[in-house]
């Protein structure tokens, strides 16, 4: 039986970052882990934008919520039965606030870290979609959305943290953040989670409701003439995406150990649609691939050259856009393709009989 090579790569890769902690230091892996938390999100906006031809800039609204969640959470953990977090202290609250109570329940933060951003986000799209508003007015709705809660956060500090956010968690679990062996537990969860989702994402574009998400990408009118409503498709592909958006805030949370409004506003927002376009929105392959090169590049371009990332990042989403529009892992695939047609072409060379 003929296996397809995409079949083979897949799970080679996946094995490849599994043993990152034989050949990385502690630090790499724990930065890899996170970059590849922020690859869980990415995979949401393939879904929406690559197959469904739904451009949202407001992505962050939901990787802020689920990481607001669980910190809420590990905040109230922190403080101990019957006491409240530091900073509301800190702010003169001397109750905590009712929609702060179920966050004590690890159960009920961990639900809360995928329903809360998914339900978000299938009201949205409930209530966008089904007025027929999309391209560029939705893409604009949600980049406004995000800078609302971004204001609101910030405004609430007594409730929120304020500009600050939710910081200086220790534990999560008994586990110690700081603890070389939880982050690499960390790690390896994240990892798994990518590799889940990853395939779930693949089934479901390829079964019959990833082809009607497709064929609404490429004409809804025509989709709704032949006897489908658009609504409920988009509004499920929006609703995965947000719910995987929430996930990855959890984790970056953890990883991080600190969730504030300047990690999912405007520009976060922005930049994980660029790591989308750079790696190819077409390819669920190509939105983890651009998630680490455009993370690892702001790392290592951030700490030489601090004042430069966003004129770098905005140069290389131009680039992108005008020289290879499809992303940079279909632009190799295509190559790889014509490659092994010229080698198939080449004239085959007899030896010299001596």
């Amino acid at each position: 039986m003929n296996i397809p090579r995409k079949e083979l790569l897949y799970p080679a890769l996946f094995v490849i970052a599994a043993c990152a902690p034989l050949y990385l230091s502690g630090y790499e892996v724990t930065i890899l882990g996170r970059f590849l938390a922020f690859a869980i999100l990415a995979l949401g906006i393939s879904l929406i934008w690559g197959t469904g031809g739904i451009l949202s800039l407001g992505q962050g609204l939901f990787f802020g919520l689920g990481g607001y969640v669980l910190a809420m959470y590990l905040k109230l953990s922190a403080a101990g039965p019957g006491q409240l977090p530091d900073f509301m202290e800190w702010n003169g609250v001397s109750t905590l606030p009712w929609w702060w109570e179920p966050f004590r329940y690890p159960a009920v933060a961990l639900a809360a870290v995928i329903v809360v951003p998914g339900a978000a986000a299938l009201v949205l799209a409930f209530l966008v979609f089904r007025r027929r508003v999309s391209g560029p007015y939705f893409a604009i709705i949600t980049q406004a959305l995000v800078l609302a809660a971004a204001t609101l956060i910030i405004s609430q500090q007594p409730y929120t943290g304020g500009f600050n956010g939710l910081t200086n968690f220790s534990d999560v679990f008994g586990l110690q953040l700081t603890d070389p062996k939880t982050q690499l537990a960390l790690y390896f969860v994240t990892l798994a989670i990518l590799a889940v989702a990853f395939y779930v994402l693949r089934y479901i574009i390829q079964s019959r409701f990833g082809r009607l998400l497709l064929a609404i990408r490429d004409g809804e009118n025509r989709v709704r003439f032949l006897g489908y409503n658009p609504v409920p498709f988009k509004m499920i592909a929006f609703a995965i995406a947000g719910a995987l958006a929430g996930i990855a805030g959890a984790l970056v949370t953890l990883s991080i150990g600190d969730i504030s409004p300047a990690m999912f506003g405007v520009v976060p927002s922005i930049e994980m649609v660029i790591w989308v376009a750079v790696g190819g929105r077409d390819s669920l392959l190509g939105a983890i691939v651009g998630t680490l090169l455009v993370n690892f590049g702001k790392d290592w371009i951030s700490s030489a050259f601090p004042n430069a990332w966003l004129y770098i990042v905005g140069a290389l989403f131009v680039v992108v856009v005008t020289v290879a529009p499809r992303g940079l892992v279909p632009l190799a695939q295509v190559a790889a393709v014509r490659v092994a047609a010229l080698m198939k072409r080449r004239p085959r060379v007899e030896p010299a009989i001596e």
